[in-house]
């Protein structure tokens, strides 16, 4: 795998003319990388410092748009500026684009230059340093699920996403005849992200035609949010390059399985896991039964974070290992939360309710706040489900739309104390905009459903 690159490296491959462009790039709100391409040398002459964007990019949707309703900036306020400020240990090659390097930025306030609160990295960055002053450091891994398909993402916006074919015709869930079909795509995104110094480990087919999965090593949170987003860019980029188009939509048709974003987590204190205890049950420790049953109380909380768009409800359905319940489980595949590395030194806990549309920044730090409430808590776990969590007719449920998860945000006392209430109310924003736009659209569903019937 290569090395990140130093910027003293930076700058002799931009003498050598090597590398001509370095894209500066920020997160939004949505997970997505927006910035600027620089001309290599006036990056190292002097933007390498800092640069500028219009502070819309952390106020908008999916589309763009500048919705109203936010505090941090608006028409009113005149969308000024930020400053991005690159993070220089960042810097790393882009295999994939001839001659480019990326460097992630931070972002500031123009006028303090303090980070700016509801910026998803910040957001992170804040709950980090909440454990380091518990003593804690975690270790966190995400699972990239995503759909392949036949054809471009310019030939299928200008049929208007009708008769979607994904890459392959059937279920190729850890099938190797299949993937390699699709190695052209696939080859290059792992062997691409690791040269761009992201620890890829696998690829493997998911449990639908044209469904993969990519599999990243684990690492501290602040690094796993941006290998997730490097690669989620790359993903997209290699396949376009390819003829095909990638989407990481959780629920791109009503027959087909959803794609999550599985999160694995532990705590660690001077190089020994936190949550392993050879003496507890399952290897668990009390800080990890303490930690675990925050997650699993204040799950409602943190779900708006995990499924932040309407389509993402879609995916929580029964028989689809997409969860529906809060509840936890030894090495199950149908709870909100599974048990992993039972009894081992590897034991951690895998949170299945995220889906493949979550911003990694946002979603563990939720869930790194929600565990960090459980340990101040002392809070008591209860026993772990038996059999299908399908079936269990107490458990109590997973929000099932975006209007409940919202709702449930908007109250909540622990996320307000952990991010902020101007953060919360950010995001409660971002939820809102999102429904008043679906609830404006006539879908294809209403009209063949009542266009004679009704």
């Amino acid at each position: 795998m290569t090395a990140m690159l130093g910027f003293d490296e930076l700058k002799k491959r931009v003498a050598d003319g090597s590398v001509d462009t370095v894209l500066a790039c920020m997160v939004d709100m949505q997970g997505r990388l927006m910035g600027k391409r620089f001309v290599a040398e006036h990056f190292v002459e002097s933007a390498w410092e800092e640069t500028h964007c219009c502070n819309y990019l952390l106020a908008t949707d999916l589309e763009m748009a500048t919705p109203d309703g936010y505090a941090a900036t608006s028409w009113r306020q005149g969308y000024g500026d930020y400053v991005l400020k690159p993070d220089l240990e960042t810097l790393r090659p882009v295999p994939w684009l001839e001659g480019t390097v990326m460097v992630l930025c931070d972002v500031l306030d123009h006028h303090t230059h303090e980070p700016v609160p509801h910026s998803p990295r910040q957001i992170l960055k804040v709950q980090i340093a909440r454990l380091k002053a518990m003593g804690f450091e975690a270790a966190m891994a995400t699972e990239l699920e995503f759909f392949l398909f036949e054809k471009g993402y310019d030939e299928l916006r200008r049929e208007g996403y009708r008769d979607l074919k994904p890459i392959s015709g059937y279920n190729e869930d850890y099938h190797i005849f299949q993937t390699t079909k699709e190695e052209h795509v696939m080859r290059p995104i792992r062997n691409h992200l690791r040269a761009a110094g992201i620890p890829v480990e696998n690829s493997k087919g998911e449990a639908e035609a044209g469904q993969e999965e990519l599999n990243i090593r684990y690492d501290g949170p602040l690094a796993t949010a941006d290998h997730h987003t490097i690669a989620k860019h790359a993903v997209k980029e290699i396949a376009w390059q390819n003829g095909h188009s990638a989407t990481f939509l959780p629920k791109w048709h009503h027959n087909r399985v959803g794609s999550s974003s599985h999160i694995h987590q532990s705590l660690w204190k001077g190089g020994k896991s936190a949550f392993y205890d050879p003496k507890g049950d399952y290897g668990m420790s009390e800080l990890m039964c303490q930690y675990l049953a925050g997650m699993i109380k204040y799950a409602p909380d943190v779900t708006c974070f995990l499924a932040p768009y309407v389509n993402s409800y879609k995916r929580f359905q029964k028989g689809t290992f997409a969860p529906t319940g809060i509840v936890w489980s030894i090495d199950n595949r149908t709870a909100g939360f599974r048990l992993c590395g039972e009894g081992t030194k590897a034991v951690r806990a895998e949170c299945r309710i995220g889906g493949s549309d979550l911003n990694p920044y946002l979603a563990m730090a939720a869930l790194l706040a929600a565990g960090i409430a459980g340990i101040e808590e002392k809070l008591e776990l209860q026993p772990p489900l038996k059999g299908d969590a399908y079936e269990a007719a107490k458990a109590k449920q997973i929000p099932r739309t975006l209007r409940d998860a919202a709702a449930t945000l908007k109250r909540s006392k622990m996320l307000r104390e952990a991010f902020g209430s101007g953060v919360i109310d950010h995001y409660v924003r971002a939820a809102e905009v999102e429904l008043e736009d679906f609830d404006r659209v006539v879908t294809d569903y209403e009209i063949a459903r009542g266009f004679e019937k009704a």
